[in-house]
């Protein structure tokens, strides 16, 4: 299987920016997909890649037993992969969520297990590179962040090369 299915949240305020940096590194990635978040905070993923109408229920329950997540997105990281982040503060919100859907769905661990147990929730913005660091992508964000948002959407989304989109979403705390 070339895809992958990811329970996310969608960061809508940077959704322009992250699309943009998705398209300079692999434009088969951008959707066509409008309700499609490249901009996110992954709660569970990879996620079943075929998930059951009970699945589906118990994601429904989870998105509607949590209120809407409010964070600031301002301090830039980098994972040991070189991945570049925005670190959400307050993240405890979303820790709580991530062990409520692994709870729910042990099959599924967080990144399949790479990362151990403590999954940072974070949102990607870059990749380090021989021309890209964190004080480089802190520059091309100078304009973007901080800035404050209500995360209020659980997706499940579908992530292949000119296949991505929503498979499914659901309203936090209704």
């Amino acid at each position: 299987m070339t895809g992958h299915s990811v329970l996310q949240l969608p960061v809508p305020a940077l959704e322009g920016w992250v699309r943009n940096r998705t398209a300079h590194y692999d434009a088969g990635f951008v959707s066509a997909d409008p309700r499609f978040g490249h901009a996110h905070i992954t709660a569970l993923g990879p996620f079943a890649p075929a998930p059951s109408r009970t699945d589906l229920e118990t994601v429904a329950g989870l998105a509607s037993a949590t209120p809407p997540v409010r964070v600031r997105l301002e301090r830039l990281g980098q994972f040991p992969n070189g991945i570049i982040h925005l670190v959400p503060d307050p993240d405890d919100a979303l820790r709580d969520l991530t062990a409520r859907l692994v709870a729910a769905f042990p099959a599924w661990p967080p990144y399949g297990g790479e990362f151990g147990a403590d999954v940072q929730p974070h949102l990607t913005v870059d990749a380090a590179s021989d021309e890209v660091d964190l004080a480089s992508t802190a520059a091309l964000l100078a304009d973007v962040v901080p800035v404050d948002v209500v995360l209020d959407r659980l997706q499940l989304a579908w992530w292949e090369s000119d296949r991505c989109h929503v498979v499914a979403e659901w309203a936090l705390g209704r």
